[in-house]
């Protein structure tokens, strides 16, 4: 995968934005707290994790199919995730992974579904480390979120990834959303906040 200086820009930009927001959620919205500096840390590594990873896979298969693709973040959307998080919500859309080239219905549903299925596969690996009890609040956490974020682009509305991908193929979308709810559910019996 080739990256331009713009899209590094971007990226950061979008993850420490990302980070920033779930660790006031999750320390309370206190700022300057020892909770906060941890929350920051989980949360660069959950969050900002699964993010960057959801959208260089939407990247890496539009590479694939001879398509320009560079993540543009939403400065809007990031100043909106972080106001929100001090309310105990949060509504996150970083941005999105712009494409250019031919992508007809099926190009565009393995396009979308490379991202939730990267969050799958990540929420899988955190909830094994949890399983084996390796730093139980950090795996707790990104089997949680990045669960969460599969189940939450596979909502077949708008612009997000499940639209795309239903539209392409039903049998990829419900197998991936059930996935996503199945880890979702086992990712909340096993670690609550």
């Amino acid at each position: 995968m080739q990256f331009s200086e713009t899209e590094i820009t971007h990226l950061t930009r979008a993850w420490v934005a990302i980070s920033l927001a779930f660790a006031i959620l999750l320390s309370g919205g206190n700022m300057f707290s020892a909770q906060f500096t941890i929350m920051l840390i989980i949360s660069g590594v959950t969050v900002g994790l699964g993010f960057l990873l959801h959208e260089m896979g939407h990247k890496y298969v539009a590479q694939k199919y001879n398509c320009f693709a560079e993540f543009r973040a939403d400065n809007k959307m990031l100043l909106l995730a972080i106001g929100m998080s001090f309310f105990g919500f949060i509504f996150a859309a970083p941005g999105a992974v712009m494409i250019q080239g031919y992508v007809n219905r099926e190009r565009n549903g393995k396009i979308s579904i490379a991202g939730p299925l990267v969050n799958i596969v990540l929420a899988a690996i955190f909830l094994i480390l949890l399983i084996a009890n390796i730093f139980p609040l950090l795996t707790g956490y990104g089997a949680i979120i990045n669960s969460w974020l599969a189940a939450f682009n596979m909502i077949p509305l708008g612009n997000i990834d499940g639209k795309k991908i239903l539209n392409w193929n039903k049998t990829a979308y419900f197998t991936t959303a059930g996935a996503a709810v199945l880890l979702l559910v086992i990712s909340h019996r096993m670690f609550s906040f």
